[in-house]
């Protein structure tokens, strides 16, 4: 399969065709695309375009169009449909998708457009689901599933999964519940299938099911669906009613939008932005950040300041600064990002003191490997060895320290609840830089006896 590109020339073709109003051409070419290729192409025309473009498509398709569209570029067409126009894509899709949709719309028109839904029961498991959190599973999950009753025998089962099966995309599961609608265990296909029509269900069920409860939090969804290779998992509500299932698909979406998150608090953006924000959002999303790092580096000055007349009797303490403050800030983030990683996947074991044990003998050697070539090059080019071990045991030393400080505060913070990823980056890096030059500074005036 060829992965569909957007250039500047077939952009520009389909603007042609919208303006010259050839329909016909227009949804000819449409049909050859998969959704999403439709809604990159819809994210780069204008407000009327895309519009246009979206009201030639069928109903079915243009729900999944509007699904991948940009959230800025949805609302905008959105706008431009009627109540009417609204219900019928919402009645396209699953309900977890309708819901977001819903979920955007000015709360004025929501009523009027649930009242043109023609589905009531679609309608109902939509306004059902609003009802949730959406940083929650149950703000995550479809009401489309395949259950079945531990009372019913196999025919009658079979009878029920097909009828049910009809507003369900993807069959990953069949559920069995109790009378009460409690969740107690799956049904294999296998054993559907090879198991007498007249056997009851209970005699069947495989009792043992992974799930999660409505208020549970999407990462904690994702880290158990990924740690048990799940394409679905069934959601319950607090006293263990089948209310809905999670799918694999929106578990990919939290998964990459976590990842985003923390890609942008390490690289210092304090809030979530893309590139087309205004230039105001993104200055507030940057300046924090920006500011620590000005107070670290006014802070780096002042330390210097301190050991000026240091620094004027010898002058090789100057050259190698940046050095200092450049490899305190990279060992910081280097231990800080494993640390982050390892608490995001679960796969840290084992006490903080452990941890920091282990992060200090590593430290320890490679900081000794680095000294040694340092001290060797430092005295080969200048021939002051007195000079030359200040610096190298200073780098040991620094590297240490910024291994201990890069570990322990995600650490820290992750024990206090505090989200470990707003360490990396500029906060590590600022505070490291700090403590690097002052304990340079510090063992060169005590090697060099100054």
């Amino acid at each position: 399969m060829t992965p569909f590109k957007l250039t500047d020339e077939l952009l520009a073709e389909i603007e042609l065709l919208i303006e010259s109003g050839k329909d016909d051409d227009l949804r000819s070419f449409m049909e050859e695309l998969h959704y999403a290729d439709i809604a990159e192409i819809a994210n780069d025309l204008n407000e009327v375009s895309a519009t246009y473009l979206i009201k030639l498509l069928d109903s079915d398709k243009t729900s999944d169009v509007l699904i991948e569209l940009d959230d800025n570029v949805r609302e905008s067409i959105l706008n431009n449909l009627s109540s009417k126009e609204i219900a019928e894509e919402l009645e396209e899709l699953d309900t977890d998708d309708a819901a977001d949709i819903v979920g955007e719309l000015p709360k004025e028109i929501v009523e009027e457009v649930i009242s043109e839904i023609e589905d009531r029961e679609h309608a109902r498991d939509i306004v059902d689901l609003l009802r949730y959190n959406e940083d929650s599973a149950g703000g995550l999950m479809a009401k489309e599933l395949v259950k079945v009753n531990e009372n019913w025998n196999v025919l009658t089962c079979v009878k029920e999964m097909r009828a049910q099966a009809e507003n369900v995309t993807r069959v990953h599961s069949i559920y069995v519940v109790d009378n009460d609608d409690k969740l107690i265990g799956r049904l294999s296909l296998k054993d559907l299938l090879t198991t007498s029509t007249k056997s009851p269900i209970k005699d069947v069920y495989i009792p043992k099911v992974d799930r999660v409860n409505v208020n549970e939090k999407p990462e904690e969804v994702a880290k158990i669906m990924s740690k048990y290779d799940l394409e679905a998992i069934p959601v319950v509500d607090e006293i263990g009613r089948l209310v809905g299932r999670i799918t694999i698909d929106d578990i990919v979406d939290v998964i990459r939008e976590e990842a985003e998150k923390d890609y942008q608090m390490a690289a210092g953006i304090s809030q979530d932005v893309e590139a087309d924000d205004s230039i105001w959002e993104l200055t507030r999303a940057r300046l924090p950040w920006l500011f620590l790092g000005l107070l670290g580096g006014i802070g780096a000055a002042a330390i210097m300041g301190g050991f000026e007349e240091m620094i004027s009797n010898h002058a090789i303490l100057f050259f190698f600064t940046p050095l200092i403050a450049a490899m305190a800030g990279n060992v910081g983030v280097q231990s800080s990002a494993i640390i982050v990683q390892g608490l995001a996947n679960d796969d840290l074991k084992g006490s903080i003191s452990n941890r920091l044990i282990k992060e200090m003998l590593l430290a320890t050697l490679n900081g000794i490997i680095l000294g040694v070539v340092l001290l060797l090059f430092t005295w080969f080019w200048q021939g002051n060895f007195p000079a030359a071990l200040a610096i190298s045991i200073s780098l040991v030393v620094v590297i240490i320290v910024a291994g201990i400080i890069g570990t322990f505060i995600p650490l820290f913070l992750d024990k206090r609840g505090i989200d470990p990823a707003i360490a990396t980056g500029p906060f590590i890096t600022t505070s490291n830089d700090i403590f690097g030059i002052l304990i340079y500074f510090w063992i060169a005036k005590v090697i060099l006896g100054i």
